[in-house]
């Protein structure tokens, strides 16, 4: 799925509680891809390093870093967030709800990546098992995400209206 959508989905699912709530689970949805594809767009764009063509469509996977890859085995793993999300439960002693929004960015991504570019890890490291789900791009998941989005987003506002005028 697109970061976009990612930070989106992370927010209204785990971030209605509050602005700052809202923030935190948007970010933590689009931190998975910020954490490998956000480094090399960064790096690339101040020309530190020398990454791959960016244009119409998908680059050339030999021209991008390892380290993208290895990052984006670690952050794409539910294995890793459901490690993190225990600790910091235990640390925090409750659930810290924000923070789910990033296993729900590897749930998303399970279907919504083929093994063609990325498929998601979400096994790793304990397996390198990659579901061949159907790239996010394509009109079928594309369009009817972003009316979910739409959907979700317009229950939360009524929601939130009717809540303000029971006051």
């Amino acid at each position: 799925m697109d970061i976009v959508s990612h930070g989106l989905w992370g927010g209204v699912a785990f971030g209605r509680k509050s602005r700052k709530d809202y923030l935190l689970a948007f970010l933590f949805g689009i931190m998975p891809d910020m954490f490998s594809f956000g480094i090399l767009f960064t790096t690339n764009l101040l020309g530190i390093t020398v990454g791959p063509k960016y244009s119409n469509g998908r680059p050339d996977f030999a021209s991008i870093p390892e380290y993208v890859s290895q990052l984006y085995d670690v952050t794409h793993s539910l294995v890793v967030f459901a490690l993190v999300f225990a600790i910091v439960w235990y640390w925090r002693k409750k659930p810290f709800w924000p923070l789910a929004a990033w296993g729900l960015h590897i749930l998303v991504d399970i279907p919504t990546h083929s093994l063609e570019f990325f498929a998601t890890p979400f096994l790793w490291p304990f397996s390198n098992y990659r579901f061949d789900g159907i790239n996010w791009g394509n009109p079928w998941i594309f369009f009817p995400n972003v009316a979910l989005l739409v959907v979700a987003y317009s229950a939360w506002l009524i929601a939130r209206l009717k809540k303000r005028k029971g006051k």
